[in-house]
């Protein structure tokens, strides 16, 4: 990887340095402690120990990578591979700073693609929120399932997505088997914004990579990969919103591929029906009592030793 011809910025980088938290310090520090509670239960599963050799799969900016240095405090060993070339670069700097960089080796690949890490050489494959951005998660678990030894452990974390587009959908059924004059401004709205960010037909849930998958297909893609003793605990927790103010809900989005609320109000609102969505949505967001669901799905798994 050539630090020097690397781009400074893609889709990825930007999210996860700035869409993530839509620039706001103090949700930037709750959405912290947020994927900070993923990660340790990611390296939960993993029982990582000194001595041995793992691959955090789209590493993003190295959190997970170097929480198990941390953790694990002795000659553990990492690759960090990633799609994007800027994050890679960033966690790079990262370890320099943390002065752990001889024991991490950085492969910009995709997750299906891990053509630069040997069969067998690994001992644990982790991934947080990586497969759901992958269409083929099956060759992706396969390639997990090829660099692990026999005996090898595999850790995921994953966000479910697929209810956010069946809602979507949801509105979009009703909105078209109704009369005009029966649905309301609102939903509409409603509509428009959700669909902006999550598939919202039968066709384009399926074809979707974030929405055309459950829980239950994680389950089947790491069987049919040949993995055994597959464990998958599907984590849903309504929790206080920690999304606390207007600016902060228009300028953060749910996942990279995501466009921000404020970009589609511009885009697809008029003056009127901003003002009409921001009035009737506004105090639902600012209300203290506000509730968010999270969906995870942690998962386990084996390569066999024979």
């Amino acid at each position: 990887m050539d630090e020097n011809t690397l781009p400074e910025r893609d889709v990825w980088s930007d999210w996860l340095r700035h869409g993530r938290d839509g620039g706001d310090p103090d949700y930037a520090q709750a959405m912290r402690a947020l994927v900070e509670r993923y990660v340790e239960r990611v390296l939960d599963g993993a029982a990582l120990q000194p001595g041995e050799t793992f691959a955090d799969i789209g590493a993003g900016e190295g959190l997970l990578a170097l929480r198990a240095l941390e953790r694990t405090g002795g000659d553990l060993h990492v690759w960090l591979t990633d799609i994007s070339a800027p994050m890679l670069q960033h966690a790079r700097a990262l370890a320099e700073a943390r002065r752990v960089a001889s024991r991490c080796r950085f492969l910009c690949a995709p997750a299906e693609q891990l053509k630069g890490i040997a069969d067998g050489s690994l001992d644990a494959v982790t991934t947080r929120s990586v497969l759901a951005y992958v269409l083929d998660k099956s060759a992706a678990l396969r390639e997990f399932h090829r660099v692990l030894r026999p005996g090898g452990r595999l850790s995921i974390g994953e966000p479910v997505f697929q209810d956010e587009a069946v809602a979507a959908q949801a509105m979009r059924t009703v909105i078209e088997s109704s009369p005009p004059e029966a649905v309301s401004p609102l939903l509409r709205l409603m509509h428009r914004w959700k669909a902006s960010q999550f598939p919202d037909t039968d066709a384009a849930i399926r074809a979707s990579a974030i929405a055309g998958y459950s829980e239950r297909d994680l389950v089947r893609f790491a069987q049919t990969a040949g993995f055994a003793d597959v464990h998958l605990e599907l984590h849903i927790d309504t929790l206080p919103s920690i999304v606390r103010t207007w600016e902060v809900f228009i300028n953060t989005s749910p996942h990279p591929l995501a466009p921000p609320l404020r970009t589609i109000m511009d885009e697809k609102f008029s003056p009127g029906e901003r003002e009409l969505f921001e009035r009737s949505m506004r105090p639902v967001i600012e209300d203290p009592r506000a509730v968010n669901t999270e969906r995870m799905a942690y998962l386990t798994a084996r390569k066999p030793r024979a």
